[in-house]
């Protein structure tokens, strides 16, 4: 009777548990939610009318206006254009100089594995600094071109060593079966171990993807032509800005603003920097549900050693 009363009492406390964890879960999810939503019914809403406040969960006077005028700039299409390049490009030399890399270190027979692994490490563990790495740049003739967003990230030690021990982790069997059907490397390399390398290729391809499109550094330091600016760059330039003047400078949308004035007096500097940051936000996380059924899986399995 007394080991079912106590059967009945853990049952009870696990229920309760599971209550309280859901209701503190959910707690913490609109928590981290409610800010970006936030934002976006300040975007939608005419920016005169926001100054009232009293915005919690929609548009008191729903507009669209903010997000012409933001994607109506000629010099933040010229930044999407160079963001979506590099980050596609970016992405995509990435994973292929990091992979070919890794999947050579992840032969244990390599000759001078470890004194090339060594060669390898030492600039992940020392950094030489802003200054040598821009006069590098400089000598290379990548500053103030396209070039410096994607040369400099086509390798990352990090993410070499996540891919290696992700290769090494394929039985060796598969490749001496193909070995002994007649396949080269590169057949081997693109026919059986590729195919079973999606996860760690979506996730690795997310964290290189994160980081191009995320990156305004890169702009703001490497790059002096407007016409080379990121998105993150023009972005954070326009968060710098205290009025419509400064953030229209140079820019086609002021003639068709003029020809819209009463639209454009209900527009404050604020409604349009709530509008640039769902632009400028919204494309990436769409990605995120693409790759998310292979992130986890392949982040285990690369950096796991069980």
């Amino acid at each position: 009777m007394a080991g079912k009363r106590n059967k009945i009492k853990r049952g009870f406390g696990e229920k309760s548990f599971r209550r309280v964890n859901t209701v503190f879960l959910f707690c913490l999810c609109l928590i981290t939610i409610y800010p970006l939503y936030y934002i976006i019914v300040y975007s939608f809403n005419e920016g005169v009318d926001s100054l009232k406040g009293g915005l919690y969960f929609w548009p008191r006077i729903f507009t669209a206006f903010n997000y012409e005028y933001v994607l109506g700039n000629g010099s933040l299409q010229k930044a999407y254009l160079i963001t979506i390049g590099r980050t596609v490009l970016g992405t995509l030399l990435g994973l292929i100089v990091t992979g070919i890399t890794a999947y050579g270190f992840s032969f244990k027979d390599l000759p001078y594995r470890k004194k090339l692994m060594l060669v390898v490490l030492i600039p992940m563990l020392f950094n030489g600094g802003l200054i040598p790495y821009y006069i590098q740049l400089s000598n290379l003739k990548l500053v103030d071109t396209f070039w410096v967003y994607v040369i400099p990230g086509m390798f990352n030690i990090w993410n070499m060593f996540v891919m290696m021990k992700f290769f090494s982790e394929i039985p060796i069997s598969l490749r001496e079966a193909a070995v002994m059907d007649g396949a080269g490397e590169v057949r081997i390399l693109l026919k059986v171990i590729l195919p079973l390398s999606k996860p760690v290729l979506a996730a690795i391809g997310l964290f290189v993807a994160v980081y191009h499109w995320n990156d305004w550094y890169s702009g703001a330091f490497y790059v002096s032509s407007s016409k080379l600016l990121p998105v993150q760059t023009y972005l954070q330039r326009l968060f710098e800005a205290d009025n419509l003047g400064l953030i229209t400078t140079n820019s086609t949308i002021v003639a068709e603003a003029a020809a819209r004035e009463s639209q454009t007096s209900q527009m404050t500097v604020t409604s349009v920097k709530m509008a640039a940051v769902v632009i400028g936000t919204l494309p990436i996380l769409c990605v995120y549900p693409f790759v998310q059924k292979h992130f986890v899986k392949g982040m285990l399995i690369g950096s796991v050693k069980e």
